[in-house]
């Protein structure tokens, strides 16, 4: 079967352009497309898809619907992927984003969307639990947090910052290994050391130590308390 997409965007070009690509792709399906936070919340509710694709901003404000659309979500469609789409890499939607989970939440610049690979790769990682986070929004965590004098970041090798980085955007240690050019075993000591220095506990799910990053970049305090009280527990 393939993956049912509700699509919200107000831009009819944009909407459309994305609705062909999607579509254009064996797996995906586009079962409704919106323009409004409103229209959006009635298909979610008549088409019951797998996942939603957002714009941050549409009618009626243009100000967060997509962010207050995804947490609405949480609790009314627990099950339901979200991927958010942005023109800015704005730290601060990426915590609205992600302060109530990482799990089923992806968060990538629209400058991506001629990225089919990257989109689509985002909208199966959703689909199956897990997140993504655009390497550009990434970048602008990363910078946040290493601008304050008392950040952990700074006691981390610039290595240690690149596979950071890396597991952000949602990638394994295969995959990490092969874009740093590194031995997967390098890539694992690596994280030991990194999450060593920042406080945080161990999981060996790969899953699990992603989210670790994401919360912990979006949140210091809520990343460290939630693998504090267990691992098992980040969502």
């Amino acid at each position: 079967m393939p993956i049912r997409i509700v699509l919200a965007e107000d831009h009819y070009l944009l909407r459309e352009g994305l609705r062909r690509l999607l579509e254009a792709e064996p797996d995906l399906e586009v079962v409704a497309a919106c323009e409004s936070l409103d229209t959006l919340l009635e298909a979610v509710v008549v088409e019951q898809p797998d996942v939603v694709i957002t714009d941050i901003r549409m009618p009626p404000t243009n100000l967060d619907e997509g962010i207050r659309a995804a947490e609405q979500f949480r609790a009314t469609n627990p099950d339901l992927g979200v991927v958010v789409l942005s023109q800015y890499a704005e730290p601060g939607y990426a915590h609205a984003l992600f302060e109530g989970g990482t799990e089923r939440r992806a968060y990538l610049l629209k400058e991506r969307v001629s990225e089919m690979e990257q989109l689509a790769g985002a909208i199966r990682a959703v689909v199956a639990g897990g997140s993504a986070v655009d390497p550009k929004v990434v970048e602008a965590l990363v910078g946040a947090k290493t601008s304050s004098d008392h950040s952990p970041l700074h006691e981390l090798t610039p290595r240690e910052l690149d596979v950071l980085r890396e597991m952000a955007e949602g990638k394994n240690n295969a995959s990490i290994a092969s874009s740093l050019f590194l031995t997967e075993r390098s890539v694992e000591k690596v994280i030991h050391s990194m999450f060593r220095k920042l406080d945080l506990g161990w999981d060996a799910s790969v899953h699990k130590r992603v989210k670790a990053v994401i919360l912990y970049l979006a949140d210091p305090e809520v990343g460290t308390e939630a693998l504090r009280r267990s691992p098992d527990t980040v969502t």
